[in-house]
Order: structure tokens, then C-alpha cells, then sequence
């Protein structure tokens, strides 16, 4: 008999099922606490109030409630294989999640990273508009000026406490705020519709000559923007109830909302001044131009109302965006991608605290060196973060397109051909589109430079990378399971 000792047993392996079945993140979000978080996220009044105004001025015009439009047919047809997979991907991990189980490894790990600097950047974009909002709304009502960093730091805080205890209270602040900023922009709608604008409801959106007019490659870019988030549904899997229900009907029904809440919106505020003159308003003054059109139809005290909400609006926003960035931290922790200590759940919030802090303090950080850096929050920290943030999520989506039509024709899972080939690849070939789009007028959105746009554009590309690397240094076969 040979005296050497028997190799200890293979570690039990890492699947999608043991993942979710360990103790941690535990809620009981419907689909609408859900769509709520997602509908946060896309911060309706600061699309309406800032991106809406940019893109009339600097896209098509009076047509630019049509990129909404597009935007969101092609987020549909994407969403048609990214619910179909939904059942197959028992993890919480959204985007990467996709990629993983349809690319492999390597390139599921590449769009995490990818995902937390895109999800990174628009938190840190909002936290710069936020402090110079704050700022505003406080010496308007006769208030001491104070530096937009030290209103930021304190929002900072803010989000860290709320995103440390259960989700469910951060669904339930979201859905107030939710409901007072997206109040205010239907009763501005209604009462455009009510009056028939200065000069008749527009009908530009449908006019051929006008769609294409002006520069409509840059009005899709900044269309595409407003759509970051959604797939927030995914991220909170291990929270919802009944996810195989609920994922996909918060997926359909946060897109649907989104697309038509900003499609009409963005029609209506150009219905309000007519389309020659919504142009001309949007480029003379883009970031007044919605509070100019409230207290024009709703009165002063709708316009100071609006702008209390406007600031509202980018707190929901970067309260939602922390709480997707944590829960990333905290699943990649959980396959030992990143520190263990990560995927720590806390005993009776049930809420990825040690990630939570970890995301308060990364935010913090960054604010601290743009501070340091002089950057101006509106024209640098925002415009340049925003963009790359656009750009990121426009390559996540289209890897993760790629990926459920890879998984379903390597599985064969699910047979059916609009769910598993058609939806996904038309969807496919609409974000490829979009991501082209969005790269050539990237330029334009940070200034013009061209060098900067490719450093910029590096970063997210660069994070990719690294999460390749990471994988390919980590032992082959599946990542085992923590005791």
C-alpha cells in the first residue's frame, strides 16, 4: 500500500444557485419598489430640466423627443433576451452577471470593472451638480453662499447612512421624491397640452426634414444618457420577491415609463415655446429653460416648487446609483473577485454595509481630489463623468447583448427564435449604433478636444482590461465556495 495521502477533496463549486441560496441580502421588493428604484436613478426632472435643454440645443432641435423615442425601441428589443435569460442567471450581478455566464470568466469580470467605474462616474457626476444646486436653491432664499463641496460632502453622508441600513427604506424616500418631481413635470405637461403651446402643439418629432436636421448623432448620444440605470432591476435580485416574476415586469415596465415620461416631457416643453423659439430659448439659456417654461404655465410658486424638486431629483439619483455600485461590490466579493470582506451582509439590515461604506468613502475620495484639482463641478466634474458614464453603459449593453445570444445558442435553452435570436440581435446592431454615435460626438460633449476625449474614453476601456487581467491571475475552474 502506498503511504501517500490521498489529495483532499475539490472545494465545492461556486454556482449561480449557491451564491443566491447563501444568508446576506434578504428583502421583499415588488416590481414596483423596484421600477421605483430604476425610475430614481433616471432622475426624470434633472433629464427634463438638463439633458432635454442640451439636446434641443446642440441635436436636432424641435425634434429631439424622437431620440427618446429610438432609444428606448432599441432598450426594448435588448431587454426581450436580457428577461429570457433572466431565469438562467441565478446571481445578482446584472450586466456582468450576463456576460459571465455568456462570455466566460475573463470577460464577465472585464464588464464588472467596467460596470463600477461607468456606475462611478455618474454617481460622482451628480454628486458635483448637487452641491452647486443645494447652493443655488439656499441663496435664493436669501441663505449664505457656501462652496458646493461642503453641500456635497454632506449628501455624501446622507446616502452612506441610508445606504447602509435595509433597502426598503431607501425605496420607500426614493418614492416620494419620485413622486414629487415627476408630479411637477406632468402638470407642466398637462397644462402645455390644456393651452396648445405659444404656437400649437409641435409636430416635429414626426417630420422626416426635421429628424434629421442639425446633428442628430449627438441628440441620440444625450438620449442614451437618460436611460443609465435600468438595469437596476437585475442588481437587486436577491432583495425582490419572486425575481423570475419580477425582474422582467420591472425591466419592461421601468423602459416603458422612461421612454414615454421623456418623450412626451421633452415634446411638450418644445410645444411650449414653439419650434423655432424652443431652439433659440434651449440655446440661450439651457439651464434655465425648464424653470423659465414652469412659471410661465404653473405660476412662481410651481417654479420655486421645481426647483426645491430639482434638487431632490439628483439625491434620488445618487442614492440609487450607490446602491446599485455596493451591491456590485458585494456579489463580486461574493464570487472572491474582490475582498471577501465586501460580501458581508449585515445581520439585521440584511444590506451590503461593508460595501456601502466602502462606496460612501470611493465617492468622498473622488470629490476630494476633483476639489483639490480645481474642477469646475458643472463644466468638468459633471459634463466629463457623464460622458464617460454614457459611454460605458453603452458598452456593457451591447456585451451583454452579445452574451444571451451566445449562451442561448451554445445551451439551446429556450427555442424561441424572437427571445433568443431576433430581439437580441436587432438590439445588438441598434446599441452598436448608439455606441458609435456616442464615441464620434464625444468630443463635443466634454469641450471639443479630441485628446481628452480618448483619455477620458481610456478609463473605462482601461477597467475593462484590468478585470481581464484579475481573472486571468485567478486559479482555473470555478471560484470556490467561502466556509
Amino acid at each position: 500500500m502506498s503511504s501517500t495521502a490521498s489529495p483532499p477533496p475539490p472545494a465545492a463549486a461556486a454556482t449561480d444557485d449557491s451564491i443566491a441560496a447563501r444568508p446576506g441580502l434578504r428583502g421583499s421588493l415588488g416590481t414596483a419598489s423596484i421600477v421605483l428604484m430604476v425610475l430614481a436613478a433616471a432622475a426624470p426632472l434633472t433629464v427634463v430640466g438638463g439633458a432635454v435643454p442640451l439636446g434641443i440645443a446642440l441635436g436636432n432641435g424641435s425634434a429631439y423627443p424622437a431620440a427618446f423615442a429610438v432609444c428606448c425601441v432599441v432598450l426594448l428589443l435588448f431587454a426581450v433576451g436580457f428577461c429570457a435569460m433572466a431565469q438562467h442567471v441565478r446571481q445578482a450581478g446584472a450586466f456582468y452577471a450576463y456576460v459571465d455566464k455568456g462570455l466566460g470568466r475573463r470577460a464577465g469580470l472585464g464588464s464588472a470593472f467596467l460596470a463600477l467605474v461607468t456606475y462611478t462616474a455618474i454617481q460622482v457626476s451628480v454628486y458635483g451638480y448637487i452641491g452647486v444646486a443645494l447652493d443655488g436653491l439656499v441663496q435664493s432664499y436669501g441663505g449664505p453662499h457656501i462652496p458646493w463641496w461642503v453641500w456635497t460632502g454632506a449628501m455624501i453622508a446622507l446616502v452612506g447612512v441610508l445606504g447602509y441600513r435595509h433597502v426598503d427604506l431607501s425605496g420607500k424616500v426614493l418614492g416620494a421624491l419620485l413622486i414629487g418631481e415627476v408630479g411637477i413635470v406632468l402638470a407642466l405637461d398637462a397644462a402645455v397640452v390644456a393651452t396648445g403651446g405659444d404656437h400649437g402643439l409641435s409636430t416635429a418629432l414626426v417630420t422626416p426634414s426635421q429628424l434629421t436636421s442639425g446633428s442628430p448623432g449627438v441628440a441620440v448620444t444625450f438620449a442614451i444618457a437618460a436611460f443609465i440605470g435600468f438595469e437596476a432591476t437585475a442588481v437587486f435580485r436577491s432583495e425582490a420577491r419572486d425575481p423570475d416574476r419580477t425582474i422582467p415586469r420591472a425591466t419592461y415596465l421601468a423602459l416603458a415609463l422612461v421612454g414615454g415620461f421623456y418623450t412626451l416631457s421633452s415634446w411638450a416643453l418644445v410645444s411650449a415655446w414653439g419650434d423655432e423659439q424652443a431652439v433659440a430659448a434651449a440655446g440661450r439659456d439651457p439651464e434655465g429653460m425648464l424653470m423659465a417654461t414652469v412659471s410661465r404655465y404653473l405660476g412662481p410658486f410651481a417654479e420655486h416648487l421645481a426647483q426645491a424638486l430639482f434638487v431632490t431629483s439628483l439625491f434620488a439619483c445618487v442614492l440609487s446609483f450607490h446602491h446599485v455600485i455596493a451591491r456590485y461590490l458585494h456579489s463580486l466579493a461574493e464570487r472572491e473577485a474582490l475582498p471577501s470582506r465586501l460580501g458581508r451582509a449585515h445581520p439585521r439590515h440584511h444590506s451590503p454595509y461593508t460595501a456601502s461604506l466602502v462606496q460612501t468613502a470611493s465617492a468622498a475620495a473622488l470629490i476630494a481630489v476633483f476639489t483639490l484639482a480645481g474642477m469646475d463641478p458643472i463644466t468638468q466634474i459633471f459634463t466629463w463623468m457623464a460622458g464617460v458614464a454614457t459611454a460605458g453603459v453603452d458598452v456593457l449593453m451591447l456585451l451583454t447583448c452579445v452574451a444571451v445570444l451566445v449562451f442561448f445558442h451554445r445551451t439551446g435553452s429556450d427555442t424561441r427564435p424572437w427571445h433568443t435570436r431576433w430581439a437580441p440581435a436587432l438590439g445588438g446592431l441598434g446599441l452598436a449604433a448608439l455606441l458609435t454615435l456616442t464615441v464620434l460626438n464625444f468630443p463635443l460633449l466634454i469641450g471639443g478636444s479630441t485628446t481628452l476625449a480618448a483619455a477620458l474614453l481610456g478609463v473605462p476601456a482601461a477597467s475593462f482590461v484590468v478585470g481581464v487581467v484579475r481573472e486571468r491571475r485567478r486559479p482555473t475552474g470555478e471560484v470556490p465556495v467561502p466556509a
